[in-house]
């Protein structure tokens, strides 16, 4: 990483340029399941005071009715997504009547697979296309899956910073492909030291045994209801959170945007001989989008994505072939149960400082092997992240986690001392000494401290994630929501309902004909 990245830090700060690095834009997904007072998954359909899922801009569901989703606008500064993530908490919370958002990734108990609602979106051909969508992902992974939440961090560099590296850099191609470029190199030194995330980061070791019923594991049993590892770090992230035989042959590893746009499209124009054996449209109606590897793009699960805002009724995967890489979406990030919101200012200024790291770090290709070695590591730090002793493979040699860890944030303050410089301040580099004191003491690691505090309370999984859910609730709510934006949302779930209405309205194709015009994109 050094090397590469000392010269380009050198290149901005002795050019004059280095404030091109001010205005990163930041926006923040998080999800989180409505339970009953009793901590079960929620039975009853999209709160109606919250709006329409399909066309309210910040209050949505995800794989299930129950499963909310939450989006901020972009803001220049990631306190104020948070603070508007706050905001979203509270009039969702004045909404839910008895019921109360699961503060964590993996889920509540959920007696069957049964208990899980697919999310609707309404008649419209959009709305089904979501629905279908969601039935052949049931299908496909089963929905237990899509009961997981986490929390994406959408982070996108100033506009003003490409023209500055390119020019300090001497390359002469176009402004899109070097910023395309650009993300990607971010993408892959992101990939080869992610592991770090999980381990500082990661907040879901335990979960309840409901998760796992009638599947085989070798976790061990923490009470009757709660299973966990001693030293995993984020299991949402193993292979108990998600599986996949036919993604598993994809094997992308993001060298460049023309190569995964095209393994992309070729997994959603490729046959699958499973998904085709379920048949497509019976007449009960539509099991599945189609029967190939991938219905759509967005069924590709990564932990880091490139992304580029589509128009109405364009395909993902068309939007970044057209006009390249215009943000990157950080997909990694548990909800941390011990944080109101999941996520604080302190961790969003380190991943701040960590991809802006990775950016400027050397952006060399990712070979099939070390694509395999990074798999690795990921799975070594997430099931057994904090064991004493445990060594990763770093250039084919073996290192011990804290010695990494150490070597990686020796890089990241370089340049948190740089973004220190623009913004006056400590912020940066105190976020980065605060993750030194995780690898000096694995103990402080939220996976640690949450094992620890079920412990010291003898409760299992989900009464601890109620407690804290409910004990969040209250934080959130005592702070009154500013009387401009409870008129600004309750008048957004108003109008969101009308534009489902008119989307309804508006359509005059059938969905047969809409969908395969979507999908021949």
């Amino acid at each position: 990483m050094s090397a590469a990245l000392e010269q380009n830090l050198k290149l901005l700060a002795d050019s004059g340029q280095a404030n091109a690095l001010k205005g990163i834009l930041h926006g923040i997904e998080k999800e989180g399941l409505r339970v009953d007072p009793n901590g079960a998954i929620s039975q009853t359909g999209h709160p109606q005071p919250l709006g329409s899922a399909l066309s309210h801009s910040h209050i949505t569901t995800d794989y299930s009715e129950a499963l909310l989703e939450f989006i901020t606008p972009v803001f220049k500064e990631s306190g104020d997504a948070l603070n508007f993530l706050r905001q979203l908490h509270n009039f969702t919370y004045q909404k839910l009547g008895q019921e109360e958002l699961w503060n964590a990734s993996m889920p509540c108990s959920i007696a069957s697979e049964d208990a899980i609602q697919i999310a609707r979106y309404g008649s419209s051909n959009v709305g089904q296309l979501k629905y279908i969508y969601r039935v052949g992902l049931e299908h496909r992974y089963g929905k237990m899956m899509q009961a997981i939440a986490g929390i994406h961090y959408n982070f996108s560099l100033p506009e003003g910073l490409w023209p500055v590296l390119q020019q300090l850099q001497n390359n002469d191609d176009s402004q899109q492909q070097f910023r395309s470029d650009g993300y990607f190199g971010l993408i892959r030194n992101f990939r080869r030291y992610s592991w770090l995330l999980l381990y500082l980061f990661g907040a879901s070791p335990a979960l309840s045994n409901s998760f796992l019923c009638g599947r085989e594991h070798d976790l061990e049993q923490w009470d009757e209801n709660t299973l966990y590892r001693p030293y995993a770090t984020s299991l949402r992230m193993s292979d108990l959170g998600y599986s996949n035989k036919a993604q598993a042959e994809l094997n992308i590893c993001f060298n460049h945007l023309d190569t995964y746009i095209k393994t992309l499209t070729q997994a959603i124009n490729t046959p699958y001989p499973a998904y085709e054996a379920l048949g497509v449209k019976t007449e009960q109606g539509y099991r599945q989008l189609n029967s190939n590897v991938l219905q759509i793009e967005n069924e590709y699960y990564s932990d880091i994505r490139p992304k580029r805002v589509a128009l109405s009724g364009e395909k993902p995967v068309h939007a970044l072939l057209e006009r390249g890489v215009e943000y990157i979406e950080v997909r990694n990030t548990d909800i941390n149960p011990l944080l109101p919101l999941g996520i604080d200012q302190q961790q969003a200024d380190f991943l701040d400082a960590f991809l802006v790291t990775c950016l400027l770090s050397d952006p060399s290709e990712v070979s099939t092997e070390e694509c395999d070695l990074i798999n690795q590591n990921n799975d070594l730090v997430v099931n057994r992240g904090r064991e004493p002793g445990l060594t990763l493979t770093r250039q084919d040699k073996q290192i011990s986690v804290k010695a990494w860890g150490n070597l990686i944030l020796d890089d990241v303050i370089k340049t948190a001392t740089l973004m220190d410089q623009l913004d006056s301040s400590d912020r940066y580099s105190s976020a980065v000494q605060a993750q030194r004191t995780k690898l000096a003491d694995p103990s402080l690691t939220p996976s640690a401290q949450i094992l620890a505090l079920m412990k010291q309370q003898n409760l299992s999984y989900e009464a601890f994630i109620l407690q804290q859910s409910r004990q969040h609730r209250d934080t959130i709510s005592k702070t009154a929501l500013p009387q401009e934006q409870q008129t600004y949302l309750e008048q957004l779930s108003i109008s969101s309902m009308e534009d489902q209405a008119q989307i309804e309205l508006a359509d005059h194709q059938d969905f047969d004909s809409y969908l395969q015009d979507y999908l021949a994109q």
